[in-house]
């Protein structure tokens, strides 16, 4: 056991050096720019609906939801949620966050590939997302008795998490391609100048690589869990 402890420490430690150097660096480009105002000095909401109006989402909802950075859109209502200092703040990092979840209903307005993907994945991961582990330790718990059952228990564990490691790999995209959209709508549209721009995308970047954190973490559990499996192969052989 302190073995498999150890090994599963190896595969999972990087990941999560990375996800706190990412969720760090999030938070410091987040309160930083929250403290600089945008020069039009409309507020996160006002943002979200000046892009969704001028690209023909009069339909979409913003509403504003408790929390820090709980910002999300919710494709099966049409609603765009942001957290509530982002939805009254006239900062930077308020407009920048604003528009990248609009960017997710831009991609929902134009069936974009992965966002359609993604959301077919939800319903799954999130009972992969939690049975996986269950069935993998209820599998390691029966190694002794009945191994040949608990191997395929365990194999049928590892079968769930790769859907929870698939749905973080369609994430990147889904994420990098709505701000890449936030961007160019910031810009086109006027909201904010060319060196406003700059510190948009400081934020968004940092906030990209808590998606790549995300995503890194769960290869590497899927390939720890792997090895566990194989092993559990060799050993009933």
């Amino acid at each position: 056991m302190h073995l498999l402890q150890f090994g599963q420490l190896i595969f999972i430690l990087p990941g999560a050096l990375l996800a706190l150097w990412a969720q760090m660096r999030l938070r410091s480009a987040y309160a930083r720019f929250s403290e600089i105002g945008s020069e039009r000095g409309i507020t996160g909401a006002e943002a979200a609906r000046f892009i969704l109006d001028r690209n023909g989402l009069g339909q979409v909802r913003i509403e504003e939801v408790p929390g820090e950075l709980s910002d999300h859109y919710d494709p099966s209502t049409h609603t765009v949620f942001l957290s509530t200092g982002n939805y009254h703040s006239t900062s930077l990092a308020a407009v920048g966050v604003a528009a990248h979840e609009v960017g997710h209903a831009l991609q929902h307005q134009q069936a974009y590939g992965p966002l359609g993907f993604r959301m077919a994945l939800v319903p799954i991961t999130n009972f992969a997302s939690g049975a996986a582990f269950f069935i993998i330790m209820v599998g390691m718990f029966m190694a002794g008795a009945m191994h040949a059952l608990a191997a395929n228990l365990v194999w049928a564990g590892v079968g769930l998490f790769s859907v929870v490691t698939l749905f973080q790999l369609v994430t990147l995209p889904v994420e990098y391609d709505a701000s890449a959209r936030a961007k160019v709508q910031l810009a086109r549209l006027g909201i904010v100048t060319e060196r406003e721009g700059d510190g948009i995308r400081e934020v968004l970047s940092a906030a990209a690589l808590t998606y790549v954190a995300a995503m890194l973490t769960a290869m590497l559990q899927l390939l720890y869990w792997i090895g566990v499996a194989r092993g559990m192969d060799r050993n009933g052989r």
